[in-house]
């Protein structure tokens, strides 16, 4: 039986830490120019995102001062970011205490570069940025652009159900270098059509930005129409849509750049219905073969040869089965950050069949796949 073992170091709990620095306003390394919406005829009263409307007393638009800054190094523009093709939702590996584990995940990005994939998500679901801190959330997107910034782009997830949060994140995550921002709509306590784009409204002006729709976690899809709403924003990069085939090729007929988000369906996606590429789970595990499935036109046969991997991937929510697997690849410590727990025995069992059929060359790490024991495993409840 897998125990949980408690350490005693605790990290701050889930805040934003304001910036500070010398400027004026915030730095945003990685902003292009603001594209604004046609503004709508006035009724006496002031917007501040141009949606929303405040009394005469409030911050006038005029008073608003943008978050960026002229001394602007290394920027990105949003075309740097819609010709990606393979980006890789990256896991974020631990120390059995339950803090980073930056050598490993060093590693597993290097390795991601080799193989090459052109971008990664920094904590987003596959990374458990809803199990960090936002400090802990902001250091590592910092810490991924310090070191590999010039290598890959560095894609923060900045997105909270929270306008406030999504905001002041992206500020800092543009602040500290981040390529561009990937956005969900707002979860859980959901919202309109009309605040859903203004949530998105509220961000896109601070840098490149990727829409992320997936409604088996945020319970709403975000429809055509928020979209087409703020197509017309330079920073709007594109969608990662999760929704299906049909929901790609609308998009790709109106010129929308957009991303799978299915590892299983994106080879068609990507061939037969106009997605640019697929933001993935996988290619943690074999970027090589993802970055030929994007790249080397059709190729049916290597798709059913990843079929089998990319769904045991999913046979329970993501993080846990790649969470697993890299844990028995030896690439990352068999640390898990509580809810979640490693698969089951005869799943990870199923897992050393499934290296062994697709060939352990093929994989990330060079030890040889293992089935780990219960015992193999830590659970961290405080971290």
């Amino acid at each position: 039986m897998i125990s949980p073992r408690m350490p005693t170091n605790l990290l701050p709990a889930r805040t934003i830490s304001p910036v500070s620095n010398g400027c004026a306003a915030t730095a945003s390394p990685s902003s292009p120019s603001v594209a604004a919406r046609p503004r709508r005829p006035s009724s006496g009263l002031q917007s501040v995102t141009g949606r929303g409307k405040f009394p005469l007393a409030a911050i006038t638009l005029d008073d608003y001062l943008p978050m960026r800054s002229t001394e602007v190094k290394n920027r990105t523009s949003t075309d740097d970011i819609t010709s990606l093709r393979l980006i890789t939702a990256v896991k974020t590996p631990y120390l059995p205490d339950g803090r980073f584990d930056l050598e490993a995940y060093d590693s597993l990005i290097n390795m991601q570069i080799e193989g090459g994939a052109e971008g990664v998500i920094v904590g987003g679901t596959t990374g458990e940025g809803h199990l960090m801190s936002w400090d802990e959330h902001i250091m590592l997107i910092g810490h991924t652009v310090n070191c590999f910034g010039s290598r890959i782009k560095v894609i923060g997830n900045t997105g909270s159900n929270s306008t406030r949060e999504a905001v002041h994140a992206t500020e800092q995550g543009f602040a500290v270098g981040m390529h561009a921002a990937l956005h969900i709509n707002p979860y859980y306590g959901k919202t309109s059509t009309e605040g859903m784009i203004s949530h998105f409204e509220a961000v896109l002006p601070m840098g490149p930005t990727i829409i992320y729709n997936v409604p088996s976690r945020s319970a709403q899809d975000i429809s055509p129409e928020v979209i087409v709403a703020i197509s017309g924003y330079t920073n709007m990069a594109g969608v990662k849509e999760c929704v299906g085939h049909e929901r790609i090729q609308q998009y790709a007929d109106k010129g929308i750049t957009i991303w799978s988000g299915n590892d299983d369906e994106c080879h068609d996606s990507r061939w037969k219905y106009g997605a640019t590429g697929v933001i993935s789970v996988t290619s943690n595990l074999v970027p090589g073969l993802m970055h030929s499935l994007m790249y080397k036109g059709e190729n049916a046969m290597l798709n059913e040869k990843l079929l089998p991997l990319m769904k045991w991937l999913f046979c329970q929510p993501n993080p846990i089965a790649v969470n697993t697997a890299l844990a028995q690849l030896g690439v990352a410590r068999p640390v898990f950050r509580l809810p979640y727990v490693p698969l089951p025995l005869e799943k990870r069992i199923e897992f050393v069949r499934i290296v062994e059929a697709i060939g352990r060359e093929n994989f990330v790490g060079e030890k040889e796949a293992q089935v780990l024991d219960d015992d193999d495993f830590v659970l961290i409840s405080r971290y």
